[in-house]
């Protein structure tokens, strides 16, 4: 039985959690999330306790597998509604920025033309300087977003340029070492 799938979910104060069909929706203020589990799983919502319960339908392979992931997509839903998830990004590079343009992401990283994103709905992305902060409900849409803008321009080992991860360490390569002596 997996370990993970097998713990009932809290309930927080303030999140209501409804279901219909298979359809699990999450919701906290304004803030809403739903999520559609595989047949292989069922969520039920026991209101005696106020937890989430996710249960497995037989022990095949698959069903083994979706028993924790589901569980943790559910409890990830309730961390979102409550409190932002977040990903922070720095832009190192000599004239290289960021900026808000309206819903788009502008990033000049040494190309010839300025690269946009469309910021996801749902995502808040503010950008202070050479950082920039993407927060949202959605754990999973704020990751992707976040290495989307990696992807723009990934830092490289020699020059330490690029767009990386605060927490991110990049590990400095040593350029080509020229000969001492002069070729014969």
């Amino acid at each position: 039985m997996s370990r993970v799938g097998k713990k009932p979910i809290p309930v927080p104060d303030g999140v209501k959690v409804s279901m219909t069909g298979r359809e699990v929706t999450v919701q906290s203020g304004q803030k809403q999330l739903t999520l559609t589990h595989r047949p292989d799983v069922s969520v039920r919502v026991d209101e005696a306790s106020k937890t989430v319960v996710v249960e497995r339908s037989d022990n095949s392979r698959l069903a083994r597998a979706l028993h924790g992931t589901t569980r943790s997509l559910i409890a990830n839903m309730m961390a979102g509604v409550v409190k932002d998830f977040s990903k922070e990004l720095e832009v190192t590079g000599v004239g290289w920025t960021a900026k808000m343009q309206g819903n788009r992401l502008s990033l000049n990283v040494g190309y010839a033309d300025a690269r946009e994103l469309e910021v996801p709905q749902g995502l808040d992305v503010q950008v202070n300087r050479s950082r920039i902060r993407v927060s949202g409900p959605d754990k999973q849409q704020v990751g992707q977003f976040a290495a989307d803008v990696r992807s723009q321009r990934p830092p490289e080992p020699y020059n330490a340029k690029g767009i990386k991860y605060i927490d991110e360490r990049v590990v400095r390569k040593q350029g080509k070492a020229f000969a001492a002596g002069g070729a014969s």
